[in-house]
């Protein structure tokens, strides 16, 4: 493991741990009961199966989204399309398992494909608007958030609604399409294993390959990018049609994991959260499941101490400002991180002079 890598590991738990100590100072003096919600918040989703099981049910989509962001990030591309592509790409995963029928196996990951291809348009469009003509795609992807949202609740309302269910939702999936339940009692269904694998697959694209490389290098000096003859327009337009791709895919594997007709009416969220858990992990594909595992552990803590306690979940509101504010101040812990490179410096000098002689 890298310094740099110990580094960012040990500023980001640091700022974790400060973050969990004023929100539990806070509950300390909110609450009537400040014990036993401390004790909900954070040992409550280990108390059972199911409680832990939803745990992972929510690592799974944040996994997803992180990863997805992460790559657009580490590009210096802020493309935060990752929710519209999310939610996008469930409807085109929606299509796949209500209208076309395939095998067992097959059909889901048919219909994952299609929902990841969807999802590189999505976040493609901004990318291309950026290259040709210098567009924001920061604004231009927030804005296609919305348009993938309406686009897609007109389809499903209008074309693919089932009109006897008591509801807004589409036409149920055929069986085939749902992704297998992995252990009674949850929810946790085959959906973690794709998502540990596009774990590794980003992780070994962005660092050992030459594509990820250069998406790497022209994030940190795009200038420096260009005239080393890297084509930057490329590289740009690849890490966001990748992110939008995984998060596309995401969606698919959501909505397949753990629903049996589609039912959103609103943009589920995952996308703003994976820009927490890219944050959390510093781009680094390899520390996203952990990132996506500790937001949903306090998600789930927040939601039991909030229905068993007197203090609201928007605790977690708290230590999710405290946490982002801490890990991007480019300013915490500078001072450690000056003095371990000079040591490093220091030791490779002497090392080199005792060779020299």
């Amino acid at each position: 493991m890298s310094k740099n890598l110990r580094f960012d590991i040990l500023r980001t738990a640091l700022a974790i741990g400060i973050a969990l100590f004023i929100a539990l100072v806070i509950i300390l003096f909110a609450s009537k009961e400040p014990f036993t919600a401390i004790s909900q918040l954070l040992i409550g989703p280990l108390g059972t199966v199911r409680h832990f099981g939803n745990v992972i049910e929510m690592t799974i989509p944040l996994v997803f989204t992180g990863l997805a962001v992460s790559i657009m990030f580490k590009a210096s591309q802020f493309n935060l399309g990752a929710e519209g592509a999310f939610f996008f790409g469930a409807i085109g995963a929606s299509i796949i398992a209500m209208k076309v029928a395939l095998p067992i196996v097959v059909h889901p990951l048919v219909a994952i494909l299609v929902g990841g291809l969807i999802g590189a348009v999505i976040t493609g469009i901004p990318a291309v608007l950026k290259v040709k003509w210098g567009a924001s795609e920061l604004v231009s992807s927030l804005m296609l958030n919305y348009v993938a949202l309406f686009l897609g609740l007109y389809l499903i309302n209008y074309f693919f609604r089932d009109v006897n269910a008591g509801a807004m939702v589409s036409l149920p999936f055929l069986e085939t399409a749902n992704l297998l339940v992995l252990i009674p009692k949850t929810r946790i269904h085959f959906g973690i294993f794709i998502a540990a694998i596009m774990t590794v697959i980003a992780y070994y694209y962005l660092y050992k390959s030459k594509r990820g490389y250069e998406i790497i290098v022209t994030g940190e000096n795009i200038k420096f990018a260009e005239y080393s003859g890297i084509k930057t327009g490329k590289v740009i337009l690849m890490a966001q049609l990748i992110g939008g791709f995984i998060a596309g895919a995401g969606g698919a594997t959501e909505l397949l994991g753990m629903y049996t007709r589609f039912s959103w009416q609103a943009l589920p969220g995952y996308g703003w959260d994976g820009v927490i858990v890219a944050i959390l992990a510093r781009n680094n594909p390899i520390l996203v499941p952990i990132a996506a595992f500790f937001l949903a552990y306090l998600r789930i803590g927040a939601d039991l101490m909030s229905r068993t306690t007197d203090v609201q979940n928007d605790v977690i509101a708290i230590i999710q400002g405290i946490m982002i504010v801490l890990i991007v101040a480019t300013s915490f812990l500078s001072k450690y991180r000056h003095k371990m490179i000079f040591n490093e410096a220091k030791e490779n000098l002497g090392e080199t002079a005792k060779e020299g002689k």
